[in-house]
Formats: C-alpha cells, sequence, structure tokens
C-alpha cells in the first residue's frame, strides 16, 4: 500500500465509526503547543518580513 492508500483507508474508517463530520472535526481540531511563543522562538527578533526574506536569500546564497 501506498501512503496515500493508508490515509485513504484511515479516513473511510474514521468515516465509518465517527460519522463524516467526526472525520471533519478531527481533520481540523485544534492542534497542540502555543503558536506564539514557537513562532517567536523560530523568528526570534526579526522586526519584518523583508528582513527574513533577505536571510533566506542570503542562506540561498551560502548554501545553508
Amino acid at each position: 500500500m501506498t501512503p496515500e492508500d493508508i490515509r485513504r483507508e484511515g479516513l473511510k474508517a474514521l468515516a465509518e465509526r465517527l460519522g463524516v463530520v467526526g472525520v471533519v472535526i478531527q481533520q481540523f481540531g485544534r492542534g497542540e503547543g502555543d503558536y506564539t511563543k514557537d513562532r517567536e522562538k523560530f523568528l526570534g527578533d526579526r522586526s519584518s518580513v523583508d528582513e527574513l526574506i533577505e536571510e533566506i536569500k542570503a542562506r540561498r546564497i551560502h548554501g545553508c
């Protein structure tokens, strides 16, 4: 089975057990963690989108 086949079968089993609404709720659930804290950790103190874009460009040039 391919990963897509497994995913399809899993969704089918969920739909049979929980119904369509249960599948939708499962797919778009609240999730975990604190996005704001995680974002701060990964982006640091960058002050603008332009600053982030420049960093990405620099990394591409230097192969990082």
